[in-house]
Formats: C-alpha cells, structure tokens, sequence
C-alpha cells in the first residue's frame, strides 16, 4: 500500500479542504456504484472511488499528526481492498451481461469493442491536455521573480527561438522543478511559459495520467512523451507533480511503483530524442518527491512569497482596470503592510477591499444626486441640496454610480486581512532550497 514518507517537515498543513475532497469523492464513488444500474453508472462510480483514493494518497503525505496518519493508513487499506471487490464484481457483470466496457474516466481509458490502434486512442485521450490558445500572460505580468524568469527565459525562450546556440555541451535543461508556498506564482509562471513559446504546451495533472485499469496509466505516460516528441518543441506542465511522483516506500503498491518507474525512464529519454521536450513541474511539497524523481528535475527553482516591491507591483497590476484615487505613497504603505503575504493572498486582499464601496452601498439610507440622472451612495450623516434619502433597490443599474476605491476601504480590509503561510513553513523552504534547489 502506499504510505507517506518520513522526511516531511515537521509543520502542521490545514488539511480541511482535502479531508472534505477525500470524503466526498470515495463516499460518492460508493453509492454510484451500489445504487447504478448500468455498467457505466458502476465504472463511473469506481473511477469517482480512485479519484478519492488518490486524494487519500495526498492527505497522508501531507499529514503530521501521528494517530490520524495512522487511521488514515488504516483506511487506505480498507479503501483498496474495497475498490479490488467493486472491480472484481464489475468483471463479473460484464461476464454475465456481455456488454461493453465504459470508458475509463479522467484516465483516457476505451472501449474493449474499438478497432482503434492503442496507441493512438491514448494519444487522442492525451489530446485534450494541449492547451490551443496562450493565455495571453507576459513575463512582465508577473511580479518579482527576477531569476525564476531568467532560468525558464534560458531553458524554455531561447533553445527553442535560437536552437543552434545549443550544441555540444551547451544543452538545454531537460527538468526544471518550480516548488514553493502555494499561491506565489508557480502555475502563472507556466502560462507565460505557455504565451511566450512558439511550441506545443501539455497542461497535465495526475488525473489525465492515472487510469483504474492495470497498465494503462504507464501506457498513458508513454504516450504523452510520444506525442510530445511527435510535436516539439513542446514543454510538459505537470501541476502537483508530488501527487504523481511521491517518496516510494516497501509497502507502495506495485501499480504506483510502476506508474513512477515508466515517468522515470521517459524523463531519462532513454532509446528516445528528447532534444525539443522539456518537463515543467510544480508543487508545493517538494520533500513529497522521489528521490529519483528528484534527480530527474535537473533544475529546481524556488519561488518564494513575493518581497516588498513585488507586493507594491501585484497591488497595483490588480487594480490596474479599477478606477481607484490611491497615491503611491498608499501603494507604498499597503505593501509593507502586508509583508508575508502571498501572491494569492494579495489578490483576496484587494478583492476584498473594492467590495467595501458595495457593502456602503447595502447598507446606505442616503445617495448624492449626480448629472445624468444617476446617484452615490454617500454617508448617513451627509447633507445638502443634491442628498436625498433613497434605497438601493429603487434604483436600475444605469442609475447606480459607486465610489471610486479609496485608501480608506483598503485600511479597512487589511485589518481582516491574514497571509496563508507559516513562518514554520517557510523554514522547511529555506532548508530544502539549501539542501537540493536555487532561489527564484
């Protein structure tokens, strides 16, 4: 069975939001199962199942907490020897109906009855996973990050604009590794990766890769670096790689063991011409990681919570298409305030603050009659010929006119405000960056 490793930091995660996911996914996957009356309803029950077996897999790697890693295991076990007998009765029913097999989901699996080559039914179930249009992210739309962005411009901009440069030993970077914080960068690091290319870019998580079907998940692997090579320069974006390529342990089941190996030896390029593919990890439990896996990543880059003058940029680029009366000396103050915030925190933040003028609103028994027929919610206490005493809801959308954001419905947000990462958290960070990675 599969089990955390032992050399996670010693941090406490809030482990909410995945406990819930696990419960929901293998609870809902159960009844699918035992209430469907078709052989899809049941296959799809079973897929649901793995998805919350999965997620287990994540949960136990994350948590800390000696007894209820320990109830977890239990579980786990219970769990897969639950989903051996659903698959073991769907077998059976087959049998029994001489019906089809239903297509695997999320692991790109088909149908037993198709004349389809194998491999190219993989290759078109992987299809989905390139992304056809940029997602429009320029390097400059992200803060901060200064050698993050010179690392990737070197391993992924130039050796596929000014490919001859690399010959001999100059060769490019086969693995970068993005790890750090959640919420600083990581994935949008990829989409201008993915905007700034002329290439071919797969965005793929654990989910695309892993099928319920013994050996296809490696089959799916397979066909992804096939596919990749079929149309390089392409980069492979794997989100949460941890998820897919966690620490191997005695009592790992032999289809996660196998499921690493076959990423091991695509990633190593093995009898194959990776010139033109580039793998692009990212997570945020870089210790999480085989060690193998580890190796394969050739450069593993640290993307840190962002410094003050990036908090001050990420401030401003949010507000950028709000109309605001903030001076630069309230961005000045505002991204000290909010030193050991996250990129992501720094978004909620704002959010935060431009809803305070429609709370105002809500709330407000007196509006400024402006030209145009149109009206500003204003202060209880305000008066003069132009106020006059309205509810919102009187009002139609053309008639309705907010106040522009101000430094004041910022000092109110940032007195509810809180980062969402640990000083102890950042430590395990530092030391992993000393031990194994660069700073971004």
């Amino acid at each position: 069975m599969f089990y955390g490793g032992n050399n996670a930091p010693s941090f406490k995660l809030d482990n909410t939001q995945i406990r819930n996911e696990t419960q929901y996914l293998i609870e809902k996957g159960r009844r699918s199962f035992n209430e469907g009356d078709t052989i899809e309803e049941k296959d799809k029950g079973i897929s649901t199942f793995l998805q919350g077996l999965k997620k287990l897999e994540l949960w136990i790697q994350r948590e800390t907490d000696t007894l209820i890693l320990n109830t977890l295991k239990t579980q786990y076990q219970n769990n897969y020897k639950e989903v051996e007998t659903m698959l073991t009765k769907l077998e059976q029913i087959k049998k029994n109906g001489n019906q089809p097999m239903a297509i695997a989901q999320g692991g790109g699996g088909g149908n037993n009855n198709s004349n389809k080559d194998e491999n190219t039914k993989f290759k078109e179930a992987l299809q989905e996973t390139i992304v056809p249009e940029k997602p429009n992210i320029k390097w400059d739309d992200i803060a901060g990050l200064v050698k993050a962005k010179e690392s990737l411009k070197e391993a992924v901009i130039l050796p596929i604009r000014f490919p001859e440069i690399f010959k001999g030993a100059r060769k490019p970077w086969k693995g970068i590794l993005l790890y750090g914080p959640p919420g600083t960068g990581k994935t949008y690091l990829a989409k201008a990766c993915a905007t700034e290319t002329e290439g071919t870019f797969f965005s793929v998580s654990s989910a695309d890769l892993v099928s319920k079907y013994v050996g296809e998940s490696e089959k799916l692997i397979k066909n992804l670096f096939a596919l990749a090579r079929e149309k390089k320069p392409s980069i492979i974006f794997i989100d949460e790689v941890d998820s897919l390529c966690g620490n191997r342990s005695d009592g790992e089941n032999d289809a996660s063991r196998r499921v690493k190996t076959e990423f091991l030896v695509q990633m190593q390029g093995v009898g194959n011409d990776d010139q033109g593919v580039l793998v692009l990890g990212a997570t945020n439990l870089p210790w999480a990681l085989d060690p193998a896996i580890r190796r394969r990543f050739e450069k593993r880059i640290y993307i840190p919570l962002p410094d003050q003058p990036a908090r001050k940029f990420l401030l401003k680029h949010n507000l950028k298409n709000t109309p605001n009366t903030l001076k630069e000396e309230d961005f000045e103050r505002l991204s000290q305030l909010t030193d050991g915030f996250s990129g992501a925190d720094m978004s909620i933040f704002v959010r935060d603050a431009v809803l305070e003028p429609v709370r105002r609103l809500q709330i407000a028994t007196k509006f400024k009659k402006l030209p145009g027929d149109k009206y500003m919610p204003v202060e209880d206490n305000a008066s003069g010929p132009d106020i006059v005493n309205l509810n919102y809801l009187s009002l139609n959308q053309q008639q309705l006119e907010l106040p522009q954001i101000s430094a004041q419905d910022f000092e109110i947000a940032i007195k509810k405000a809180k980062g969402t990462v640990g000083k102890d958290q950042l430590k395990d960070y530092e030391k992993w960056t000393t031990e194994f990675g660069q700073d971004g």
